[in-house]
């Protein structure tokens, strides 16, 4: 007979063994971004546009952000099939990713990423939705397991936004294309990884709609707290390296700064169940968007003081790994079971589609008539936005808490 501690033992090294998988994933996806997006500014610039065009290359990647995961979360929600659908998405943007290895027009670098976008955009709103079925339970979300599994993320992201800043500084940006095919190659492999298990559908039940849930003030306010975070994040993802580069910053050095900010959600990634439960996750999201407004004013007035900039990107455990890690787990509080993929494509259109087409576009205008330095003090304006919209958020969770 099986003593209880050896069947809990069995229990945890199971589920060790089921998210090995999904740490592979994530490593592989973010390693493939931690080099695509710092880069993909400073290689544009390199084949000679202006920030005018590079802001509306960028942009290419959030506008199939704002329809795509959405049409994807609804066919993985409607037919159960996540795993089939994960490994489509990488095998199409990977054969896509060899357009960037031809010369071409602006027009043909457009239509190439927006082609490779359209599939890499949809893929961590499905495998999120995977993992947070996994990982939640009776008890509800373990932000721990959760947590294991996402550094995992954060720390390809480290290797390769490091190692890639060092070899562009040598190399120069010519080789950006092939890393962008052999970086998908490897997301590629981690997605056959993943164990083919079909979710359950019951096509005989009615199925289920998200409008009564958007129809919740708190769920309203959380989306708008998202929003503007995420707009406030914006002048980090697209025009940080420029921005960087502008000032004197060499290219090792702008890898480094972008390492400290990713070495640090790491940190948070791995103690995070110590510290979410101090406090409710609605008080977490006011508290990151209180921490955005400190990095978006020391990014934007001390860009010259290296200690300033530092701090302002280990200001990243909270702006971005907290509020994250609070973010899918309300998501899975507010569209359990079979709205998951739904609920965390919203997230990736609400929180960083229609946001990145605003920042990018809007910020490549900015940077044009006022400098690139504009970009962030008005990220100053939008994360006070989301500062309110959080104590908004906040107290529609304590009142529904006080009514029921």
């Amino acid at each position: 007979m099986t003593s209880p501690t050896s069947q809990a033992r069995s229990s945890n090294a199971l589920s060790r063994f089921q998210l090995f998988p999904f740490a592979a994933l994530s490593a592989s996806y973010f390693a493939h971004i931690g080099f695509f997006n710092p880069y993909l500014p400073l290689w544009l610039k390199d084949l000679g546009f202006s920030i005018t065009i590079i802001g509306l290359l960028t942009a290419v990647q959030a506008a199939t952000r704002v329809l795509a995961p959405y049409g994807w979360g609804w066919l993985s929600d409607h037919t159960g099939e996540r795993v089939k659908l994960l490994r489509f998405c990488a095998g199409a943007a990977l054969i896509c990713s060899a357009g960037l290895l031809v010369e071409g027009s602006v027009v043909w670098i457009a239509v190439v990423l927006l082609l490779m976008f359209i599939h890499t955009s949809a893929m961590m709103p499905m495998s999120e939705a995977a993992l947070a079925h996994l990982v939640s339970t009776d008890q509800g979300f373990d932000s721990r397991r959760y947590g294991r599994v996402r550094l995992w993320g954060s720390l390809g992201f480290l290797v390769t936004v490091f190692v890639a800043g060092a070899w562009f500084e040598v190399l120069g940006m010519q080789s950006f294309p092939a890393w962008s095919v052999g970086s998908l190659v490897l997301l590629n492999l981690s997605v056959w990884w993943l164990p083919n298990r079909k979710e359950a559908v019951h096509h005989d039940e009615v199925r289920p709609s998200v409008l009564p849930v958007l129809r919740q003030r708190s769920v309203q306010w959380f989306f708008a707290t998202v929003f503007f975070h995420v707009l406030s994040h914006i002048g980090i993802y697209v025009f940080f390296s420029l921005y960087l580069d502008e000032a004197g910053y060499s290219k090792t050095m702008i890898g480094v700064l972008w390492a400290v900010s990713v070495a640090a959600e790491i940190l948070w990634f791995f103690t995070q169940s110590r510290w979410l439960p101090k406090f409710s996750l609605s008080m977490w999201m006011f508290i990151c968007a209180a921490a955005m407004v400190l990095r978006m004013v020391l990014t934007t007035w001390a860009v010259e003081w290296l200690w300033a900039l530092l701090f302002a990107q280990v200001l990243h455990a909270l702006t971005f790994a907290t509020q994250h890690t609070a973010c899918i787990a309300l998501l899975s509080h507010h569209f359990p079971g079979r709205l998951r993929g739904r609920g965390q494509a919203l997230y990736a259109s609400i929180g960083y589609g229609v946001p990145g087409v605003l920042g990018a576009l809007g910020g490549g205008a900015l940077s044009e008539m006022w400098g690139l330095s504009s970009v962030y003090a008005v990220s100053i304006g939008t994360s006070v936005l989301a500062c309110v919209c959080a104590w908004q958020c906040m107290h529609q969770h304590l009142k529904h808490q006080v009514q029921h």
